[in-house]
């Protein structure tokens, strides 16, 4: 949960779901054609299986994800399915209530386990578990994550400790790599093996003894900047190429002051293409001075730009 005292954006900045949908075309006729549907929590969002509708309504579109708590999930799921979402994600960092209480500072978990286990009932296939490993928190669930997740027919991803934002007190201590997970896992399954296809998505997968698939996205201590092809768009227009980027693109300026097609295609070729961004190997060369020790930026600047935190601009 983001800390207290935000300065959360105002109504009537946050763009509505057809000018959502105006600025993912922009983004195909350049060559996008992945969308994801993310956060801070977008199943808060009213009318969320319209707004997957409209951006159906796109050709170039062949695939909509979302990453959600979980918490909505089971009134939703139906909808979404029927809607035409293709894949779901849920963010589940531990199996045990009295942690996912410390953590999130709500008693949801049972309702997390209802979102889960709606997913299948609605019709979705290829279900994703996202767990950020923590040293000392929640080292002690790897394995438990990973069978949860065969009885629930999800792939599960560890996800390294990030030091973005401030609101997840984040320090090196804490971050448990991508390395010692494997040391962990297979003190308990034997061999584990890589699977050869990553490209530039941000988890490498692995394959157990059994068959079961896991992945593990390294962030942290294996920056992947260089394939990285993502970008991000917040709710009120703010566009960011970078999860560690501090200044972004305002779009929402540029739409609502009447900016035609190609200009703001242009906008978005030329943002791209001078795009410098290596947020996480800047942080990891911070390494070598002993300057990387606390969060990303401070937790007063966070609270006074609602744009620099996690939560508002996704994962």
């Amino acid at each position: 949960m983001p800390e207290e005292d935000y300065v959360w954006l105002p109504r009537e900045d946050v763009l509505t779901h057809e000018e959502m949908a105006g600025l993912t075309g922009y983004f195909t006729d350049l060559g996008v054609d992945r969308v994801r549907l993310t956060g801070g929590e977008p199943l808060l969002r009213r009318g969320l299986p319209r707004l997957i509708r409209l951006l159906l309504q796109n050709r170039r579109v062949t695939d909509i994800g979302l990453t959600t708590n979980g918490i909505l999930l089971a009134d939703q799921a139906e909808a979404l399915y029927e809607a035409g979402l293709h894949r779901v994600t849920v963010s589940l960092d531990t199996l045990r209530p009295e942690r996912f209480r410390q953590l999130t500072r709500r008693d949801e978990y049972s309702r997390v386990l209802e979102g889960i286990e709606s997913v299948a009932r609605a019709g979705f296939t290829g279900l994703k578990i996202d767990t950020v490993a923590i040293r000392g928190f929640n080292d002690d669930e790897l394995v438990a994550l990973i069978e949860f997740g065969k009885q629930v027919q999800a792939e599960v991803r560890f996800i390294e400790y990030m030091d973005v934002g401030g609101a997840n007190e984040w320090s090196q201590q804490k971050v448990l790599s991508g390395a010692a997970m494997l040391t962990m896992l297979s003190e308990h399954y034997g061999t584990i093996e890589p699977i050869p296809e990553r490209g530039a998505a941000p988890a490498q997968r692995y394959l157990l003894p059994d068959g079961t698939t896991f992945g593990i996205i390294p962030s942290t201590t294996t920056p992947f900047c260089a394939t990285c092809d993502r970008s991000r768009v917040t709710a009120d227009g703010m566009w960011y190429r970078c999860l560690y980027a501090t200044t972004g693109t305002d779009l929402r300026k540029a739409l609502r002051a009447g900016a035609s097609d190609d200009e703001m295609r242009a906008l978005l070729r030329t943002g791209w293409e001078g795009r410098r961004d290596r947020g996480a190997e800047e942080r990891k060369a911070l390494e070598r001075d002993g300057l990387r020790v606390g969060g990303f930026i401070a937790i007063e600047k966070l609270r006074e730009n609602p744009h620099l935190e996690m939560h508002a601009r996704g994962g």
